[in-house]
Parts: C-alpha cells; sequence; structure tokens
C-alpha cells in the first residue's frame, strides 16, 4: 500500500512529466491499514498452515551465524562466525569464517553443537520434532508482548518424550500467526553427558517463510559443568521452492 497518494485537482502535464502548478498542495497521508486481532484458535491454525507451508516451498537458505559460547565453572569461551547454508532435503553446510577463543570452548561445545544439527537434518525425520499438534498438545494462556507486539501465549507439552522434544511455552504474532519465540526445557536428554538443557529461542519472518534469529541456552553437562550458548543468525537469503512437489525441511 502506498505511503501517500496524489490530489485529485491537477494532473502530469502532457509529454512534460511534469507536475501542472495546481499540484503543489502536499500529498494527503495515509496510515496503514492494522491487521485484525486474530482470535487463539484462527492465529494457531495460521501459525500451522504456515509451517506446512513453508515445509512444501523452502527449497533452500543461507545465513550468516554467529556462536558464542562460555563455561562459567572454568571462565573459558569462545566465539564462532560461520557461513550457513541449507538445501532441502537432508543438506546443511557450514564454513568457517572467524573463531577467537578458547580451543577447548570450539572443539567440545561449538563444534559438537554444529555436528549435532548437522545430525539431525541429514539423519532424523524433523517433522518429529516440529513444534505442531501431532507432536504436542497446546494450552491457552493468554496474551502478552514479545518483540515489541502483541502475541498469544500457548503453553505446550509434548505428547511422547523424544529427543528434541520440550515442554514450555510458544509465542505466536496475535495478527499474524507468526512463530515469535519458543521457550522451555528439552524433556530427553540427547546424551549420557548431558542432563538438562534450558532456552529460549526467537524467530522472525523473512518474506513468507520464519526462522530462528536468536537462540539463549544453558546446558547442564555431567563432565565440563556449566555450558552457556548464545546463536544468532543473520542475513538470510531464502529459495522458495520452483516446484510444488512437498518437501522435508528444518521445522520450526
Amino acid at each position: 500500500m502506498p505511503l501517500f497518494v496524489l490530489p485529485a485537482s491537477g494532473g502530469v502535464l502532457p509529454g512534460s512529466g511534469l507536475v501542472a502548478p495546481s499540484d503543489r498542495t502536499a500529498p494527503a497521508l495515509i496510515a496503514p491499514v492494522a491487521l485484525p486481532r486474530m482470535a487463539p484458535e484462527l492465529a494457531m491454525q495460521a501459525y500451522e498452515r504456515r509451517a506446512a507451508l513453508q515445509t512444501m516451498e523452502l527449497a533452500s537458505y543461507s545465513s550468516t551465524t554467529l556462536i558464542r559460547a562460555q563455561l562459567p565453572d572454568t571462565a573459558q569461551s569462545g566465539e564462532y562466525e560461520l557461513r550457513r547454508h541449507y538445501a532441502a532435503p537432508r543438506t546443511l553446510l557450514f564454513k568457517a569464517v572467524h573463531f577467537t577463543g578458547d580451543g577447548f570452548v570450539k572443539s567440545n561445545v561449538i563444534t559438537r553443537l554444529l555436528k549435532s544439527e548437522v545430525d539431525h537434518v541429514q539423519k532424523d525425520d524433523t517433522s518429529l520434532t516440529a513444534v505442531t499438534s501431532a507432536n504436542y498438545k497446546f494450552s491457552y494462556k493468554g496474551t502478552s508482548q514479545a518483540e515489541g507486539g502483541l502475541v498469544h501465549v500457548y503453553q505446550v507439552k509434548p505428547r511422547k518424550k523424544r529427543i528434541g522434544l520440550f515442554k514450555g511455552r510458544i509465542y505466536l504474532d496475535a495478527h499474524t500467526g507468526s512463530l515469535v519465540r519458543t521457550e522451555g526445557s528439552m524433556v530427553k536428554s540427547p546424551s549420557f553427558f548431558v542432563k538438562k538443557i534450558e532456552f529460549v529461542q526467537d524467530y522472525a519472518d523473512f518474506g513468507s517463510f520464519t526462522f530462528p534469529v536468536r537462540l539463549h541456552s544453558e546446558v547442564s553437562t555431567r563432565l565440563i559443568g556449566r555450558a552457556v550458548v548464545d546463536v544468532y543468525q543473520s542475513d538470510y537469503q531464502p529459495v522458495a521452492s520452483t516446484i510444488g512437489a512437498a518437501q522435508q525441511t528444518p521445522a520450526l
């Protein structure tokens, strides 16, 4: 929608490309039309519809990943910048850009995190960990503010105790149904060495697709104590599929 329109009087002089003198009146500003607030049930339906469309239509994407990891018990830390490239259905590649910090953190925290993500895309059925009604029970908790906008808040409980599922809350944009935030704790440890994982992850829309932009997680381990990891995603360049065939993509 244009932000302004020319007044009805006057016009463009034929062949000149100039505005006639009678058009000196200041253009009238038009405020953007606010989207109506959705009922909680409609927001959830819109979210699941968007997630299903993303699964079908996202062919690939590239982004910049910045990972900051800390081991508070030993005062060690590291920061790793990488380029990420995903191609449906099972390709996820990382290209190192720059690392600073302790090598122990790089090899025992960040590299392991990246490997687990690659393994998940290559080997697992990502539909089994998607935030959908097939995997979770949703309970509406009201409205709140998140990322500067009104959101519907839902408590989520997994239907099964499966690696990759969590208990906590999700936040949906009250006007579009887009996923804004997920938070909680994982219900099953991915390995013997990990005791507990708590996280908050924020999302943003890029065109018709929704991607994670920030992740804060705190992990309790048996060997290295507590690990705090922050992941920032930026510079998303999504590519839509040119065919209508369904393709499996990373779960929202």
